[in-house]
């Protein structure tokens, strides 16, 4: 919760920041003078009013953390920019009459987040191919992780993207976490859990609890964790709470507890000693564990693969690794190895708060296991 808090109060300097560079810029173009004439108090309070009504419109359309997100991507992009038109103006040795650097900015800036909220709201197919050591059969694994449902799509939207997944003909679908959050309605959640009931897979569908799935503000999205469960359950998706089950007879699929149960919520998960004590290690043993944030244990357990989201991929260019440097990941997005243990990290589906994604896309995760 600590970083947390770091992050928001980092996050909320940097708005400030941003939205006192951006109205000092906005005091450099021309039309300001025209329109207020060339005194100085009357044009800063003018700019201000301007960058105000534009990051409160912004906060109305979208919300407020995403009102914050974009006033400090104008203001990168408009540093950036800054620096570029006046390092022309020195080596060329010469002076614009007009601001171009700001019309410049802007454009940038509306082109970078439009493309952001591109590859936030499309979902495209992600593949990898991992090659055991172990005798199995080839099984090609689904993972769907972070739908949030309800921001960038709702049930119907969700229904459309599993139709798309089954075309590919996975042998079963891994929902990694993060399935409803705490805007999702009841009903949306009932329609999003019978569409998973209406696909069919060879080895089933399976379900592990993220960090939102349990809500984070009571009873304010109209169900509880166990209304989810039993439409999940009614849909014939299995959930894995702590727990190993044996899938297509020479694989293991096991499923953790969320880590929020332990820093959030002061309850306890098992170990990964624990979960791999007594199982049979000629299987291949998967292991879904929403948050990466376990890997020395699940490689020091040798486990076979690692399956996880929750990091949104890093989410946005260029904070994309943030979330390992401060340590609350082990790792971001992709794949990675460690010792004999692949661990694979997907940007997710949807989306949490941000409608944004600069650093990164919306994707479900094909995984083919062969020998």
């Amino acid at each position: 919760m600590t970083i947390w808090i770091v992050i928001l109060l980092v996050s909320l300097i940097l708005m400030g920041l941003s939205l006192v560079y951006i109205s000092r810029a906005v005091c450099r173009f021309r039309f300001l003078s025209n329109l207020v004439g060339e005194r100085r108090i009357r044009k800063i309070l003018v700019s201000v009013g301007i960058v105000l009504l534009a990051f409160v419109g912004v906060g109305v359309i979208l919300n407020f953390v995403n009102a914050v997100v974009c006033s400090i991507y104008f203001a990168m992009i408009w540093i950036i920019t800054d620096v570029v038109f006046f390092l022309i103006q020195k080596i060329k040795k010469c002076s614009f009459e007009r601001y171009y650097a700001g019309g410049v900015a802007i454009t940038l800036s509306i082109l970078c987040l439009s493309v952001g909220w591109y590859l936030n709201h499309s979902v495209w197919q992600t593949d990898y191919s991992l090659i055991s050591s172990k005798n199995v059969q080839p099984l090609k694994i689904a993972m769907i992780a972070d739908v949030h449902l309800g921001t960038t799509f709702d049930a119907e939207g969700f229904a459309k993207h599993l139709s798309t997944i089954e075309a590919t003909n996975p042998d079963l679908i891994i929902i990694a976490g993060d399935f409803v959050d705490d805007g999702t309605t009841k009903q949306e959640m009932i329609k999003a859990a019978k569409a998973l009931g209406a696909i069919r897979m060879r080895c089933g569908i399976y379900f592990v609890h993220g960090n939102h799935d349990k809500g984070y503000y009571g009873k304010y999205r109209g169900f509880t964790v166990q209304e989810l469960e039993d439409e999940l359950k009614k849909n014939n998706v299995r959930i894995l709470k702590d727990e190993a089950v044996p899938v297509a007879n020479n694989f293991y699929l096991i499923g953790r507890q969320d880590l929020s149960l332990e820093r959030e919520q002061k309850g306890s998960r098992k170990t990964m000693k624990e979960l791999t004590e007594g199982l049979d290690r000629n299987k291949y043993i998967i292991v879904v564990d929403h948050q990466p944030k376990d890997y020395q244990n699940q490689a020091d357990a040798d486990v076979d693969l690692v399956l996880s989201g929750h990091t949104h991929g890093g989410q946005l260019f260029p904070f994309n690794q943030v979330g390992k440097w401060i340590g609350a990941n082990d790792r971001v997005y992709g794949y990675e190895r460690r010792k004999g243990t692949d661990f694979i990290v997907t940007s997710g589906i949807s989306d949490w708060a941000i409608k944004f994604k600069t650093g990164t896309k919306s994707e479900f995760v094909l995984i083919q296991i062969s020998k």
